[in-house]
């Protein structure tokens, strides 16, 4: 289901001030991503527009909304398995846009010739992610006790995903 008013497509570079409104966003909240809130902005550029197979936009009547990114969970021999990263604009959880951008990676993964898609580093206190992703047929492997230190809980424990796609 495509939220209203919803398009995705490849990003492009003058994205960037727009996505990083949004994942600075999700840095400060200190409840998903374990990468530093200072992160450097050439850091962010590379890991989400240069070193991917595949980074989309996710927007609504024009606006940035969210992104997804793919690449090879492994180099080599392991790089037939996908990994993928998404933000949505935090104002606007709960609107589908982030069960459409997951379908929608999943289809562009298979297109590109993964087999499977896996999530390294899923926080176990977000639950809305968890569930979208258990109901899109993504089950846990594996629970890296108190992995993430959380900006209000303290450490939490990760999950490793998997799905054969």
């Amino acid at each position: 289901m495509t939220p209203d008013d919803c398009a995705i497509r490849p990003a492009r570079a003058e994205d960037f001030a727009d996505f990083l409104r949004i994942y600075r966003a999700i840095l400060e909240a200190g409840e998903t991503y374990p990468n530093p809130t200072d992160q450097p902005d050439a850091v962010t550029y590379e890991a989400w527009f240069e070193r991917t197979t595949l980074t989309c936009m996710a927007e609504q009547s024009g606006k940035l909304v969210g992104a997804y990114k793919i690449l090879p969970n492994q180099p080599g021999r392991g790089a037939h398995i996908a990994n993928a990263s998404y933000i949505v604009d935090p104002a606007l959880h709960g609107r589908g846009i982030g069960r459409w951008m997951v379908e929608h990676s999943m289809e562009n993964a298979r297109r590109a010739g993964f087999r499977a898609m896996q999530f390294n580093y899923v926080i176990s206190s977000n639950g809305g992610a968890i569930r979208l992703y258990e109901s899109l047929g993504f089950r846990v492997l594996a629970r890296l006790p108190e992995a993430f230190d959380h900006a209000t809980l303290g450490l939490v424990d990760a999950l490793v995903m998997h799905r054969r796609l």
